[in-house]
């Protein structure tokens, strides 16, 4: 059979989409897209030879080329135009996280996947990790028995992006830099809670088998990026700090936090733990990095047992071989675009209570 044909538009986050698919033996990248110089250079480069054409603009891209695949990683303001237009155009979509600004737009990406009878695919990337797939074993094998307690956070010390402490001490105080567009809620939707908590959320609401909310309470906090974004005669518009509570249906309930700047011990704080009925387990980021474990606690005889998972972890394809894969051979990707429009629901529904002061009931 022909080769898939694959585009990628945004070559930061997306560098990973593009390695991905040239990796892949049965795709072909014909085209890719940025705007900043710097990294359409770096693409011609390094994979000159394997990339077909360059273009300053994924809309341009989308309209010149025909695609059985693309990849949108740009920000976040620009998902829900570029996806539509994507599938519009005829190619099956893999979109970086968040889904979009709102449940709103992810809503509309939905539909337009539907009514194009084409796949649509969110790269939540930390269902991807061996680790959380070798959770999952362990949760769909009944283990743990009823979940009925999780908690997931991402904590930063000092990971503000554009912001944090070591660019601020280094570089000019002028100008905005790569990362500003993080804090401006008109490209990003949000702070910390839409950049980093949405992937632990995901994780956590994934290993529960994403149970129904009911109602959301939420609080955010911004501390710190108002004052260093002014000392750079710029303007910080997003929460710094944000947590939640979600109560399900079910009974079940899922503390979440996320922050980009917090005086707490570590430089990254990542974990997700899940409490059941049977037994308990834990992911956890080490040594403050982007390695990750998991443990696992239960008690037998009046016994407390602890184990942790066997490293190296079983090996798994990436987010981008399985997207293919699953344009290839039709089949489910393993992140649904419903569970995408879930969790922009549960982000709106916690800038809203934060907002208010209020539950939110969904």
């Amino acid at each position: 059979m022909a080769k898939l044909k694959a585009g990628v538009i945004g070559l930061g986050m997306g560098w990973g989409h593009l390695c991905g698919y040239l990796d892949h033996p049965d795709v072909e990248v014909v085209a890719v897209a940025d705007r900043r110089p710097e990294r359409r250079e770096r693409a011609q480069r390094e994979h000159g030879d394997r990339i077909g054409k360059i273009y300053n603009e994924g809309i341009d891209l989308i309209k010149n080329e025909k695609l059985d695949i693309l990849s949108v990683a740009v920000p976040n303001n620009q998902h829900k135009e570029l996806t539509i237009a994507g599938l519009e155009a005829g190619a099956n979509v893999l979109c970086e996280k968040p889904m979009a600004m709102n449940e709103a737009e992810a809503q509309e990406m939905l539909d337009t996947a539907k009514r194009c009878n084409r796949k649509l695919g969110i790269d939540f990337s930390y269902r991807f990790n061996p680790q959380s797939r070798a959770m999952k074993k362990v949760v769909e094998s009944g283990a743990l028995g009823e979940i009925y307690y999780a908690r997931t956070a991402w904590f930063r010390r000092d990971g503000m992006p554009g912001l944090a402490e070591s660019d601020f001490n280094t570089s000019s105080k002028a100008g905005g830099g790569m990362g500003s567009w993080f804090f401006d809620k008109q490209q990003s939707g949000g702070g910390p809670l839409i950049d980093l908590g949405v992937h632990r959320l995901d994780l956590a609401l994934w290993l529960m088998g994403y149970p129904e909310p009911a109602y959301v309470m939420g609080s955010t906090y911004s501390k710190f990026g108002p004052e260093r974004a002014k000392a750079r005669n710029l303007e910080y518009t997003v929460e710094d700090l944000a947590c939640a509570m979600i109560k399900f249906k079910n009974g079940a309930t899922l503390e979440l936090d996320a922050s980009w700047a917090s005086h707490i011990k570590e430089r990254e704080d990542q974990y997700t733990r899940l409490i059941g009925t049977k037994a308990g387990l834990l992911h956890k980021n080490v040594n403050e990095g982007y390695t990750y474990e998991v443990e696992f606690f239960k008690t037998e005889e009046g016994v407390a047992l602890d184990s942790k998972l066997h490293e190296p972890a079983p090996a798994m394809p990436s987010a981008f071989t399985l997207f293919a894969d699953a344009v290839r051979d039709d089949t489910d990707f393993l992140v649904k675009p419903e569970e995408g429009v879930i969790v922009m629901r549960l982000l709106d529904a916690i800038y809203k209570s934060a907002a208010t002061g209020k539950p939110v009931e969904l």
